[in-house]
């Protein structure tokens, strides 16, 4: 099952500038106007921050973080340092100045590359506290570097490569597949992140998998808009860029609407919160349609449905059902293509769990939606979506190369090319990882129905994920807000939601004693939590307390109940472990209305 042919990132990559030297490799917005850069321009930048970076004097396999949004240099550093067969070390940009430094710390990073301002102040802020951290260069040139003699803008950190070095070209000649490419950091269930050792084997087979499913070349052109700190993003454009596709890099994924229609990519990687967002949009306009529309709208979906159905399934799609199908995407589908660009050909879902009816809804217009199930601990993907024959509710099947059985307790356990090597300085959390087979354990459960796909049935480990595809150590954020005086208990809420949220008994002690002091009156627990005094002195010590949380981390709605959690009820173990499925079974409305868009 492991016998996929294999080749180094760096071979692939450098033969792509070679024979795609006058082509362009990745496209940038600057000044709102998407510009070009060429492979041979591309390979220079990539050639120049290695020999940059090897004035350094790095041993091989040397810790090198970034800590920025998505940007042009992302890359020319990252492939920079992987040519010196140094690591990347990967930090979420909306990380905070703590979060960091722990990465830091523990990888012994000499240099830090950044994105913005934000990301430089936070290095400022910890560089006392890292004290193998020498050097930080900046992307952003418009960040004032405040006399900072350990900091270096990138146009700067470039002209002090000599324009040839022996010792590149040395380190070329020697890479090696068993080298370490990347330590990517997840979190933790108590908080500590573990670093995910990946080498150029692990990546390899990642890649030659997705030959055997997914077609790509050089006239396709890939939107990058998820945190290229992430495996997904990272991966996916590792390949677009190995198979001579066009990377065009979204600093800002917010402005993702604007950049579609501009762009036009035929290939985007995205989360299940951004087909929500389309899905949402797309029903929203249709409640405020007329009947007729509305008509008109559902009738083209039924025929949509009607010719995708058959086309999963393999089978023939008579010439009338074809035509139908045309008139229904040139009246209706069209339109919603239109705001994707008008050019996808299809789209890596992942993350997070995708709802079923939004996923038809997409299949239904033609839009290839490729569902996966995967973790940064398997390179990302372990299953996905077949162009014909997928299940919606799967995960669709496993790449070429990758072994997927069911163990204790429902588990899924994972063999193959493109598992981890182990955490980074944590033996034991690796050995608790893998099974005395050497299978790989993920934390979730799920079964493989009868066509041989994947189905996720719940979480087995405490980690939640949000539909955005963020992952939420929930003791941790529950610890840091429980240590409020006014806080008894909370139940934080976020697995395939597009935010934090969060159950909060008060201290009613304290409560009590601080509405009395404000002269409020009451009859009960249940007015006193719904007084908007009381509201909202909790939002303002929430949102105080949050400054050390990430933003993704931060609750943003929450919840007084009137009572405790009970262990008579189920909803705490006798050790006063919340019970959390009971939990949020218990609270259901109460968490359904946290998620309620806002009426005006």
């Amino acid at each position: 099952m492991n016998d996929l042919p294999k080749s180094h990132l760096i071979s692939q990559i450098r033969d792509r500038i070679a024979r795609n030297a006058s082509q362009t490799a990745i496209k940038y917005c600057e000044n709102e106007q998407w510009q070009s850069m060429t492979w041979h321009r591309f390979g220079d930048k990539i050639d120049q921050t290695s020999r940059a970076l090897l004035t350094g004097d790095l041993p091989v396999q040397s810790n090198i973080a970034i800590w920025s949004q998505n940007m042009p240099e992302w890359t020319f550093t990252d492939l920079a340092v992987l040519q010196t067969r140094c690591v990347t070390v990967p930090i979420y940009a909306t990380s905070t100045a703590d979060q960091a430094s722990y990465i830091l710390n523990e990888t012994e990073a000499p240099v830090l590359f950044v994105g913005e301002e934000t990301q430089y102040l936070g290095a400022l802020e910890i560089l006392s506290q890292c004290p193998h951290l020498k050097l930080i260069v900046v992307f952003d040139e418009t960040v004032d570097l405040r006399g900072c003699i350990n900091a270096i803008h990138f146009h700067q950190f470039l002209n002090i490569a000599p324009k040839k070095s022996p010792l590149l070209e040395e380190r070329l000649a020697s890479r090696s597949m068993d080298d370490l490419y990347t330590l990517i950091y997840t979190s933790g269930t108590t908080g500590q992140p573990k670093g995910v050792m990946l080498d150029f084997n692990t990546l390899s087979s990642a890649l030659e998998a997705h030959k055997n499913l997914i077609h790509i070349d050089h006239t396709d052109t890939s939107l990058c808009f998820l945190p290229l700190s992430h495996i997904f993003e990272r991966a996916w454009s590792f390949y677009a860029l190995s198979m001579g596709a066009t990377n065009c890099y979204l600093n800002d994924p917010q402005a993702i609407s604007k950049a579609l229609p501009e762009v036009k990519p035929t290939v985007l990687c995205a989360v299940p919160r951004f087909y929500e967002k389309i899905y949402n949009g797309v029903q929203g306009m249709l409640q405020q349609s007329s009947f007729t529309k509305r008509l008109i709208f559902n009738t083209a979906l039924k025929i949509g449905n009607t010719h995708m159905n058959l086309h999963r399934k393999g089978k023939n799609i008579p010439g009338w059902l074809k035509t139908l199908n045309g008139i229904a995407d040139k009246m209706v589908f069209g339109k919603i293509k239109a705001k994707l660009g008008g050019n996808i050909r299809f789209m890596p879902c992942g993350g997070a769990r995708i709802d079923d009816d939004i996923c038809r809804f997409f299949h239904a217009m033609g839009i290839n939606v490729k569902v996966g199930y995967g973790m940064t601990e398997t390179t990302a993907t372990v299953t996905c979506f077949r162009d014909t024959g997928y299940q919606f509710g799967s995960c669709g099947s496993p790449l070429p190369g990758i072994q997927v059985k069911i163990g204790e307790g429902g588990e899924i356990l994972v063999k193959g090319g493109t598992v981890m090597k182990g955490y980074y300085k944590k033996p034991e959390e690796t050995a608790k990882t893998f099974d005395s087979e050497g299978w790989l354990k993920t934390g979730d459960a799920g079964l493989i129905d009868e066509h041989g796909q994947l189905r996720i049935t719940e979480r087995i480990k405490e980690l939640m994920k949000t539909s955005n595809g963020k992952y939420i150590a929930p003791q941790y954020i529950e610890g840091t807000l429980g240590k409020d005086r006014f806080i008894e208990q909370i139940a934080i809420v976020a697995d395939a939601k597009n935010y934090v949220s969060a159950l909060i008994v008060p201290a009613f002690e304290a409560l009590e004693e601080h509405a009395r002091s404000i002269n409020l009156k009451y009859e009960s627990k249940k007015e006193l939590i719904k007084n908007a005094e009381i509201k909202a002195m909790f939002e303002e010590r929430l949102d105080k307390i949050q400054d050390e949380l990430a933003k993704f981390e931060q609750v943003k709605k929450f919840t007084l109940l009137p009572r405790e959690f009970s262990i008579e009820l189920g909803e705490i173990t006798p050790t006063l472990k919340l019970r959390r499925k009971i939990i949020m079974e218990r609270f259901r409305k109460e968490i359904e209305a946290m998620y309620k868009p806002n009426r005006s």
